[in-house]
């Protein structure tokens, strides 16, 4: 009896642990997502930003990394993120006190780069997964926003 009982908790234990790294492992994958264009850089930048915008969204800032980096004297290819931001959704988070606490991933952020293959890639949070963890008016309004990128996106990508 005993040692069904010793064997019954290591099982448990191992099953805990495998439980974990297979999280830890996935992690990554579930929050971000990685998609690749069916446009090269300079296209895919000029698609992105005109489908945001027809969809009611602003794009107060891009940040050009390359310009960035040169700066700084590194030679990197080409990589921008675009800050979107759609008044609407923004406010119903900001209004909130106990909203405010994902003032930080805002406003939302795309990446369009380019990789070693010479092929274009867009990349994302997973933010609606991310308000679903949340719940409430947090993943009401994440899911809205995610769908309205996830659009945005597949202007670029076809997905």
């Amino acid at each position: 009896m005993r040692k069904e009982i010793l064997f019954g908790i290591g099982g448990l234990i191992i099953g805990i642990l495998l439980t974990g790294l297979l999280a830890y492992k996935s992690a990554p994958g579930m929050m971000l997502k990685e998609a690749e264009s069916n446009y090269g850089f300079q296209e895919s930048v000029e698609v992105f930003t005109r489908t945001a915008e027809d969809m009611g969204w602003s794009i107060p800032t891009v940040h050009d990394m390359k310009a960035t980096m040169d700066n700084f004297g590194y030679d990197v290819r080409n990589a921008k993120v675009f800050e979107l931001c759609h008044p609407d959704h923004a406010y119903r988070i900001l209004e909130l006190d106990d909203e405010r606490i994902v003032s930080s991933m805002m406003p939302c952020r795309v990446s369009i780069y380019e990789k070693s293959d010479g092929k274009t890639y867009v990349s994302w949070m997973n933010t609606s997964m991310m308000g679903n963890m949340m719940g409430g008016v947090i993943a009401e309004v994440m899911g809205v926003a995610s769908s309205e990128s996830e659009a945005m996106i597949s202007s670029v990508t076809g997905r």
